[in-house]
Order: structure tokens, then C-alpha cells, then sequence
């Protein structure tokens, strides 16, 4: 088992190292260790939103130099949050512009008195456009002279792998590989990866340490099966958004690890990041449990043909080597998608999604690419270029409502002629039905309980019939209840949650708990007879 690793390492090592060097810079997430501080900036911060009519009344008289407070009245207001959420204000439901957040922060006297400190300001996230000023700045001088040292631990804290040198070249000395949760008998392995950086400074020798959890597993494609480390694994899951009450979608550790727990009680073993690359904490925790993670890029709302222009393109690639470039380093992510539902019948969206495409393979050769789409077979110009076809459809909601029994003939037929014609492996990346939770009726009418449950068990008969075939997927839409703008078609936001957005659950949720954790036991013991011990004892059991 360890010779075995360590050639696949062998073999892997010189693809990933060149996977860096293609995604030089970015910042590592901030860790504390012996050489680095942390000082959270979360908390009540000073806002206020531009009402004027241009919306940059605020560059214009310069708010910025002044203590927000004196240009006029303030908020108090939490982050991280969603200021739509917060306020008893109507103006700030919909508000669109931008919008002022400001706080005093001390420092601590080592980190501005001791030249050779480097003091960085990091965003979470913001969305979608952020410009940070800031009255102090630090500088740093830079060294040429380092000497770095590598080391690669178990969860035991047992030494496997050491390195030295300007690359850090790792020689693994034996290890397990990264699985992912209810697949096979091992729970997620994550090794922990310790760098240390000594360097000569005029002011001195100058020291850095990091700790960076990482998973070993490889990801491949054939015309039928999505495998990871070699086996064939079906998703079978859930797509979500960062969206719950009050705090909109402001990072929150509780509602994390609930969301988490609601998953296990599901027996989910993937989602994807629709529509957005979420907060990294939510990629650790993937990584820790071993959910399995297709992560994507805001490419969203690509509807009509002049958005495909190369202005577009180059940005949509210089945000895919954004996402990359964070999340390279987590095994949980296991194929990259750039875009959700993107045109890409037009002739001016396939050479822009195969361009987008190739720059992601180009980023992270170890990594399937796809895109999520709703077009139809023969019209698709993107589809040639994915590795994974994920195909999104609402038969029943949106198309034929109401009629449950069209259901089994329409994705039948969508499958086979998908299939048929480009002979990769697919996904239902979504599908589901809006449910307003306490109506009833039977027989089943739209919105009700019995009617999203209904046509839930109409899509499972088929996938049922070809997950054994080259069906790999199921991404139920939605693992909970999300708030949209107003419209005639949403009552109080998106309700095709299969939890409400307090994350109480619907009926559905004990239709696909009970299909989730059947087919994650058939998985499970097709690879292995005998009832695992490991995870009998995991959290996920």
C-alpha cells in the first residue's frame, strides 16, 4: 500500500507542483501558527448606504477622510451579514449602489514597531465589487536568501513525508489516500502539510511557519463513470446557496455546522457551490467529512449573446484563476464548473465556453470541467468541450406543470439523446418543485408537500434505471429555502427547498433521506463485504 502511494505520488507530485507554478500568488488562508497572528475584524462596524441619485455621493465628498459618522448618519451593522437582511429600512431591502462599512482598529504594538512583520488585510468576500482604503501601510523588505523545510503528517501526528530545498519537493514515506464520506470503508484522511521559511533579512534571520490540511486522491473521467481514487462514485446530493435568515449570506458557524448535520441526517455525500465559490470554511469542513464539493464559479445570468464578448471572457478567466488559484488545495473539490445555465445554444457562447474551458484544464489538469446547462442536446455548443454533461430540468414545474405522469418518458428521453450524443457521463444537476410547507392536497397540486414529494419519486424511477448505466448524479434543487427579489411567482423567495429556510424539513426530506442512504449503503458494500468499523465510528454514520 505505501510503495504503491508513494509512485502515484511520484507521478502526481511533478503535476501539482506544475499546477502551481501555473497559479503563482494568492494568499494562503490565515492560519495561526508560531510565526502568524490573527486578529479578527468581525463585529459591529459603522455603514451607511448612498441614496443619492448617482450613487457616488460619497467619492464625491470624499467620505473616506473623515470618520464616516461626520458625513452624515450612520448604522450600526454586523459582519459578517447581508445589510438587506438587517435593517427595518425598505430603502435597503433592494438596494443596489454602493454602500459604506467602516472600523477603527488598534493593532498591536509588535506588529507596527517590528519592520520585518508583514501585516495583511483580508476580505472574506464581498459582493460583488469592493474597493478598501486603508490610512496605514506597512512595508516589507524581501530576501532572496531562504531556506524552506516541508513536512507531511498523519492524523496520529506521525511523520510521512519531508522535504527541503527552494520547492519543498515532498518523499512520501507512506500514506492514505483522501476518501469521500459513505463510498467505501475509510472516513476522509487529511494529512497535515507543515512548512517552515527561515530567510536572511539585513534585519535578520526571519522565520514563517504554516499548516495546511491536505487530502491525497486522484479524480477521473471515463465515457460512463466519474471515479475517485479508481472506484466509480455517484453523487448524490443536494445544490445550496448561502442564504438563511437575518444574517442573509453572512458567514455564520452555527448555522454551518447545523446545515452539515442536516446533510449526515440526509445521507448526502456532494453539492455544488451554486451559483458562487462559497466561504473557504465551508471547503474545510467538506474536506474534514469528506463531502464531496463541484465548485462554481459566478458565472450565472449569461443569457443573452452580447454578455459572450471578449471583454467577458477575459474577466470569466481571470476568475476562474481566482477560484482556482483558493481552492486548488482542497480534495473535497472534485471538478470545476463555469457557469450555471450560460446561453450556450448561441454560436458566439460555444467558442466562449470552450476558450473558458480550456483555460480551467490549462490551470488544473487533475480536475474534470464542466458547466451546468438547460439547453437542448442538439442545439448545445459548449457541450463538446465538458468532461461531465450536468443538465438542469424542471419537467412537471415549468414545463407540462402539473402533468406528473410526463415525467418518467421526458427525462428518459433526455438522458438517452444526451447520451447517445456525446457519450460522457451526466449529472442532474437540478430538479425539484416550489413547496410551500403545510399545504396539503391530495390528489397532488402544485406548491403542496405531496406534490413536490410526487415528482421527486417520478425523477427517481428513471435515474434509478440509469445510474447503473452513465447516469453519475442527483442534485436535488434546493437543499433549503432561499430569499429572491419580489415577484409575482415567489412567495417570500425560492421555496423548492426540501428544508425550510429555518431548516426545519418538508416531506420530501424523508422521501430522499430514505433513497440517499439506500443507495449510499449499495455503494458502500459493493466495494466491501464486510461492515466497516471506521465508519460505524465516524461522525456520519
Amino acid at each position: 500500500m505505501a510503495r504503491g502511494l508513494a509512485v502515484a505520488w511520484a507521478v502526481l507530485g511533478p503535476l501539482l507542483w506544475g499546477c502551481a507554478l501555473a497559479l503563482q500568488g494568492g494568499m494562503l488562508y490565515p492560519r495561526e501558527s508560531p510565526s502568524r497572528e490573527r486578529k479578527e475584524l468581525d463585529g459591529l462596524w459603522s455603514f451607511r448606504a448612498d441614496f443619492s441619485d448617482n450613487r457616488r455621493r460619497g467619492f464625491e465628498e470624499q467620505w473616506y477622510r473623515r470618520p464616516l459618522r461626520e458625513s452624515g448618519p450612520t448604522l450600526d451593522m454586523p459582519v459578517p451579514s447581508s445589510f438587506n437582511d438587517i435593517s427595518q429600512d425598505w430603502r435597503l431591502r433592494h438596494f443596489v449602489g454602493w454602500v459604506w462599512y467602516e472600523r477603527e482598529v488598534i493593532l498591536p504594538e509588535r506588529w507596527t514597531q517590528d519592520l520585518s512583520t508583514r501585516v495583511v488585510l483580508r476580505i472574506g468576500s464581498a459582493h460583488a465589487y469592493a474597493i478598501v482604503l486603508v490610512n496605514y501601510q506597512i512595508s516589507v523588505k524581501g530576501s532572496n536568501l531562504f531556506e524552506l523545510q516541508v513536512r507531511l503528517l498523519d492524523a496520529e501526528n506521525k511523520l510521512v513525508a519531508n522535504g527541503t530545498g527552494t520547492q519543498g519537493q515532498l518523499k512520501v514515506l507512506g500514506a492514505s489516500l483522501w476518501w469521500p464520506y459513505l463510498m467505501h470503508e475509510h472516513p476522509a484522511y487529511l494529512y497535515s502539510l507543515e512548512v517552515r521559511l527561515t530567510a536572511q533579512t539585513s534585519l535578520g534571520p526571519v522565520s514563517d511557519f504554516y499548516t495546511l490540511p491536505v487530502g491525497i486522491r486522484t479524480v477521473a473521467v471515463t465515457e460512463s463513470q466519474f471515479l475517485i481514487n479508481g472506484k466509480p462514485f455517484y453523487f448524490h446530493g443536494v445544490n445550496k446557496h448561502e442564504d438563511a435568515d437575518i444574517r442573509g449570506k453572512g458567514f455564520d458557524w452555527p448555522l454551518l455546522v447545523k446545515d452539515f448535520n442536516l446533510l449526515r441526517w440526509l445521507g448526502a455525500n456532494a453539492f455544488r457551490t451554486s451559483h458562487y465559490p462559497y466561504a473557504e470554511e465551508v471547503l474545510q469542513m467538506c474536506d474534514r467529512y469528506g463531502i464531496v464539493v463541484i465548485d462554481e464559479c459566478p458565472g450565472v445570468g449569461l443569457a443573452l449573446p452580447q454578455f459572450f464578448n471578449n471583454v467577458s471572457l477575459q474577466n470569466h478567466m481571470r476568475v476562474m484563476e481566482e477560484v482556482v488559484r483558493r481552492d486548488k488545495n482542497h480534495p473535497a473539490v472534485v471538478m470545476w464548473s463555469v457557469a450555471n445555465e450560460p446561453a450556450s445554444q448561441l454560436e458566439s457562447a460555444g467558442y466562449y465556453l470552450k476558450m473558458v474551458i480550456a483555460h480551467t484544464k490549462a490551470l488544473d489538469p487533475s480536475r474534470p470541467v464542466t458547466f451546468v446547462t438547460n439547453s437542448n442536446y442538439a442545439a448545445d455548443k459548449g457541450a463538446p468541450y465538458v468532461d461531465v454533461i450536468c443538465l438542469n430540468s424542471y419537467y412537471s414545474w415549468y414545463h407540462d406543470y402539473g402533468h406528473l405522469e410526463l415525467i418518467q418518458q421526458q427525462l428518459t428521453t433526455q438522458f438517452e439523446s444526451w447520451y447517445k450524443t456525446y457519450q460522457k457521463p451526466i449529472i442532474q444537476s437540478e430538479y425539484g418543485a416550489e413547496t410551500i410547507v403545510g399545504f396539503h392536497q391530495d390528489p397532488p397540486l402544485m406548491f403542496t408537500e405531496e406534490y413536490q414529494k410526487s415528482l421527486l419519486e417520478q425523477y427517481h424511477v428513471v435515474l434509478d434505471q440509469k445510474r447503473r448505466k452513465y447516469v453519475v448524479g442527483e442534485l436535488i434543487w434546493n437543499f433549503a429555502d432561499f430569499m429572491t427579489e419580489q415577484s409575482p411567482t415567489r412567495v417570500l423567495g425560492n421555496k423548492k427547498g426540501v428544508f425550510t429556510r429555518q431548516r426545519q424539513p418538508k416531506s420530501a426530506a424523508f422521501l430522499l433521506r430514505e433513497r440517499y442512504w439506500k443507495i449510499a449503503n449499495e455503494t458502500r458494500y459493493s466495494h466491501s463485504v464486510a461492515k466497516s468499523q471506521c465508519l460505524e465510528n465516524s461522525p456520519f454514520t
